[in-house]
């Protein structure tokens, strides 16, 4: 029972006959299998049957199925993915697959200094994508809510730019200088 999810709802019953009686409703039990899929279709309409484990992983997915209980997993009903696409989602799922077992990360302290040396050496490779894959899995990481990923994509591209010059880190991302030549001279000039 320790793979299987369950959902409670709490009802609150006002009663007709008087505004001040209140009966409340203990939770309810829905019992989700581990291994229910779940159908999601990503925003260029490709559907996936994703076990239940996996797609809790996102919280987004998890509030989802937490409000609307175990009939979205039973209906044909899939839950739409709309900011992402299917090449992104498949990524995404390797990535939930494999981490499927990892503790659930908690929210860090904002004041507490972030190390960007801990990758793993399987989200290393894993990471060995194109810049704009590295960014689509950054917004696919937002959207979804999944915050290892997203963490561990934000410190890749932390990597990136980790002792280089304000140049360096330009073409490295091919952004244009918005000083004038003027300005980039008195910029640069120390007196």
């Amino acid at each position: 029972m320790a793979q299987e999810g369950i959902i409670s709802q709490r009802k609150t019953i006002t009663s007709r006959l008087s505004p001040y009686n209140r009966i409340v409703v203990e939770p309810a039990s829905v019992v989700f299998s581990s291994k229910m899929p779940v159908k999601l279709v990503t925003s260029d309409e490709v559907a996936f049957d994703v076990d239940l484990e996996i797609a809790r992983q996102s919280v987004m997915i998890r509030d989802i199925l937490d409000d609307v209980g175990p009939e979205v997993a039973e209906d044909d009903e899939p839950i739409p993915l709309q900011y992402v696409n299917a090449a992104i989602f498949k990524k995404v799922l390797q990535w939930c697959t494999y981490h499927k077992d990892d503790v659930p990360q908690q929210d860090d302290d904002e004041n507490k200094e972030r190390r960007t040396d801990d990758i793993s050496s399987w989200d290393q490779e894993f990471l060995r994508v194109d810049q704009g894959t590295l960014f689509e899995l950054i917004l696919a990481a937002n959207y979804l809510d999944i915050k290892g990923l997203l963490d561990t994509c934000c410190k890749s591209v932390a990597n990136m730019i980790k002792g280089k010059t304000p140049e360096e880190i330009r073409k490295t991302f091919n952004i244009k200088s918005d000083f004038t030549p003027q300005e980039e001279e008195q910029v640069t000039c120390t007196d």
